[in-house]
């Protein structure tokens, strides 16, 4: 048994979040932590709103609201759709609890201490028309790097360098299409330059551990070759107040600083929560904890750089030396999780453009359960992959349908009209005992893959099993053993022992049909944890908001257990919807409308 930190990438509450959102960060991570509890290991897995920062700012303001009524809505809506997918956090909270501001700020100071937070003058952007700062991230241009012509001002998402606005060639306001002019301005940069020798230390010994998925590691490892001073504070009067500039209101801790010191920060709120408030070191101060960190690609800069290069610094490790602020020494990550990105019938996703489904209307007109399996099964794991609608309906009819939902359904009719519960088994014969030994090994290879974070080969060996007890029970067909009881009642015994087996391999991807199986076969008590959605107090004296949390005490032991004889298995009902095919033309057409 070993501490997990399940560190989950933190949805930006300027929107709903759509299928390719939850495709990177939230069902990959709510698989393994699933599978990490059931196999007994202490898991913490957090997350929030990220709700400081300028579009959220524009947004408001566009729509004559405060940032902190306009993130409200969205923290309140993307906490409801993660909670409708089964997601289950430990803690999910938000950047703007008082709890974060107090983490961030201590973070900052320690690393400050240490001198690796260092004052320097720079250019900022003003808009001419209105006089008011424009921020990094809503600055665009041509990318002096690789000439990718919609480069940010804080990095080219084309070539995933970081750049300045100044750097830009033909910068222009992403806001109005204006030229900005630029002016001095005071900032703190984090001196990654004094912390790379020790980022690369860490990168090398994560590299010899070869479990990085390697467009992760190759990426981060590119990142060490430009390395420089990079601004952590911001010209804004939304978001955290930097300590020492007090008296400065317009000036804030960078978006990206506060935002990954949430895992921390979480943690902490976490355990002032559950009563104990040092219970969050045992994730953060024990050097044998793993911590994995999930995301999409376009966020592994400030998770293989940014973040650990803030821990560095706040543990005083890098070049000038220094000492662990009052969170005593904080644990780097593990492995940085990085998915690939999805697109949508072969098309980016776009908000903007209407190239979108929001999870909460997904979830409206179909089962979770076949969302999570379509994720799982054919998700970006480890290159861009794509969503279409025929693929949906193909994989939820042929597989989850056809394969999965049939095999349960007509086993406990089977048993339901012989036995009316689970028989007792008689003599096994060979094919018996090679069926049971078959979905039982499927416990260390399955387990084993998604360790290893290798989700898609994981949910292909539990659907391996799956048919495998399909071509059991047709080879054995019970059905024309009506006048050998005995054996009948072996092959149906045999065959509930197998599904329930696969049952706990595939409860990690599909846990609302995992409760409905164990129920239809007679099981009690619940298997299948959910998460809550509770409305709290702020800890600190802030307004209130919801949270996800849940109790996950009551997972199976990731393990084949004995079904239990004489168990009730009444008429079975459908576990999963069959889709018409007229689904494909009817969403194409949304989407055309749409867009």
């Amino acid at each position: 048994m070993s501490y997990v930190l399940s560190a989950v990438a933190w949805p930006y509450a300027n929107g709903p979040r759509h299928i390719g959102h939850v495709a990177g960060f939230g069902v990959p991570s709510d698989v393994f932590s699933r599978y990490m509890r059931m196999s007994g290991h202490d898991v913490l897995m957090v997350s929030g709103t990220d709700e400081h920062g300028t579009p959220i700012l524009v947004q408001a303001d566009a729509e004559g609201v405060s940032p902190r009524v306009f993130a409200d809505r969205y923290n309140r809506m993307i906490v409801e759709d993660l909670a409708s997918l089964g997601l289950t956090y430990d803690l999910f909270t938000r950047t703007t609890t008082r709890n974060h501001y107090a983490v961030a700020q201590e973070l900052f100071r320690g690393v400050q201490r240490n001198g690796y937070m260092i004052e320097q003058t720079t250019k900022g952007a003003i808009s001419p028309s209105t006089g008011r700062t424009l921020p990094d991230r809503f600055i665009e241009g041509t990318c002096p790097i690789c000439g990718y012509d919609s480069a940010r001002g804080d990095q080219c998402d084309n070539c995933g360098n970081q750049l300045d606005p100044t750097d830009l060639i033909n910068p222009r306001s992403r806001i109005n299409g204006e030229t900005p002019e630029f002016v001095e301005t005071q900032h703190f940069f984090l001196d990654l330059p004094a912390l790379a020798g020790e980022l690369s230390r860490w990168l090398d010994e994560r590299e010899a551990t070869g479990t990085w998925r390697p467009n992760v590691i190759r990426f981060s490892k590119n990142l060490l070759d430009d390395l420089r001073p990079r601004a952590m504070t911001r010209d804004l009067d939304w978001g955290i107040p930097v300590p020492g500039w007090e008296d400065q209101p317009t000036k804030r801790l960078y978006v990206w600083f506060d935002a990954v010191i949430g895992y921390l920060s979480a943690s902490i709120e976490w355990a002032r929560r559950t009563g104990d408030p040092d219970a969050w070191r045992k994730w953060w101060n024990d050097p044998q904890a793993l911590s994995y960190y999930f995301m999409g690609k376009d966020n592994i800069t400030f998770h293989s750089q940014i973040w650990p290069a803030e821990l560095i610094g706040y543990n005083g490790k890098g070049d000038k030396g220094g000492e662990p602020g009052e969170y005593g020494e904080l644990d780097l990550p593990t492995e940085v999780v990085s998915s690939e990105f999805l697109t949508m019938e072969s098309r980016k996703f776009s908000s903007s453009r209407g190239v979108v489904i929001y999870v909460r209307d997904f979830l409206e007109r179909y089962q979770p359960d076949a969302l999570r399996y379509f994720l799982s099964a054919a998700g970006p794991e480890s290159q861009d992959t794509d969503f279409t609608w025929a693929e949906f309906v193909r994989r939820t009819n042929d597989e989850l349908v056809a394969g999965w939902g049939n095999l349960v359904n007509r086993t406990a009719n089977l048993i339901h009209k012989n036995f009316g519960e689970i028989p007792a088994a008689g003599e096994l014969t060979d094919d018996d005992r090679e069926l049971l030994a078959t979905t039982a090994a499927g416990f260390g290879v399955v387990g084993d893959l998604i360790g290893a974070h290798r989700m898609r080969q994981g949910l292909a060996e539990a659907m391996r099993a799956v048919a495998s007890v399909n071509a059991y029970l047709s080879d054995q067909a019970p059905w024309k053993l009506k006048d050998d009881k005995d054996r009948m009642a072996t092959v149906l015994h045999v065959a509930a022992q197998a599904i329930s087996d696969c049952r706990t391999l595939l409860a990690p991807f599909l846990p609302f049909s995992a409760q409905t199986v164990h129920e239809i076969f007679g099981g009690t008590g619940v298997v299948s944890p959910m998460p809550e959605i509770r409305e709290v107090e702020d800890l600190d004296g802030g307004p209130g908001y919801p949270v996800l949390m849940g109790d996950y005490t009551a997972f199976p032991k990731w393990e084949s257990v004995p079904v239990t004889v004489g168990a009730p298995v009444g008429p079975p009902v459908p576990i999963f919807t069959k889709l018409d095919p007229s689904v494909v033309d009817e969403e194409l057409a949304r989407l055309d409308q749409e867009s």
